[in-house]
């Protein structure tokens, strides 16, 4: 296995030249296809975008695997194994990189031997670089940054996301816990991107986020930002996180996430 401080400088450079695209064709016209429904949106820069970042990490490390969103077949289970594994969203918020809202960004974390070395996620409309490295703290734009410390629900902001199924029994279940919280929680915000809502957590400036119904490639490198920015990442249900589970709940304390745990109503998607 090659240095890890190789491959978290190769990543910055290929996430930056990837950033380049994003920015460049947020505010113009794009030719936009769906997928599992008409709310589920993919572009052609999604595609070329995650081709651009999994070329460049093979042409140095050719043995790395992937699990990407737009080159994992949606009939197809995801495999995580020991091997040196790149988790990568090429556009989380593709909606909003559609509609020309700003709250979109790259999300790409490693595994190694199934344990998460480096998460990346980068906003380049609002020049955002959230990193983290296992062990070494998370930083925005190189900033250290630290989460909340809040431990009372009736004072946390709460990052929500309706997702992109609109399966009815799901959306009855978001629908009551957003109706639930509203009246216990200080207040609800949604930014379309659940990697951005995780990072919303590191940052301090949000304290707790969960979804249900996403996938691997959405939430590696936000669990990895928000637990180096001494955040806590769990299974909504109050278990240990599983990146395959399609299921997160990142909170600022431990308190605080096993509290909004017990009130959650919750949801079992089909695992990745």
């Amino acid at each position: 296995m090659s240095n890890v401080d190789e491959c978290y400088i190769e990543i910055l450079q290929l996430v930056k030249r990837a950033g380049s695209i994003i920015k460049e064709k947020i505010f113009q016209r794009k030719d936009v296809l769906t997928k599992s429904c008409d709310v589920d949106l993919v572009t052609e820069w999604d595609q070329k975008i995650e081709k651009l970042l999994i070329d460049g990490i093979s042409s140095k490390y050719p043995d790395h695997r992937f699990i990407g969103e737009e080159s994992t077949a949606s009939d197809q289970k995801i495999k995580l194994t020991d091997v040196p594994t790149w988790v990568i969203d090429p556009i989380d918020g593709t909606m909003n990189f559609v509609h020309g809202l700003p709250h979109t960004c790259i999300s790409v974390a490693l595994l190694i031997n199934k344990i998460t070395e480096i998460g990346v996620v980068y906003n380049p409309i609002l020049e955002q670089l959230f990193t983290a490295r296992k062990g070494q703290g998370a930083f925005l734009n190189g900033a250290p940054i630290h989460v909340s410390d809040e431990k009372e629900l009736n004072k946390a902001l709460v990052m929500v996301e309706i997702g992109t199924s609109r399966d009815p029994e799901k959306l009855k279940i978001v629908s009551q816990n957003i109706t639930l919280l509203t009246a216990r929680v200080h207040g609800i915000r949604s930014f379309g991107s659940a990697a951005l809502n995780m990072c919303m957590v590191a940052l301090g400036g949000a304290d707790v986020s969960f979804e249900f119904g996403i996938h691997a490639w959405d939430i590696a490198a936000g669990d990895l930002i928000v637990r180096e920015a001494g955040g806590v990442s769990i299974d909504p249900a109050g278990g240990p996180f599983d990146m395959m589970s399609r299921r997160t709940l990142c909170a600022s304390s431990m308190e605080l996430a096993q509290q909004f745990s017990k009130i959650l109503i919750q949801y079992y998607p089909e695992r990745d």
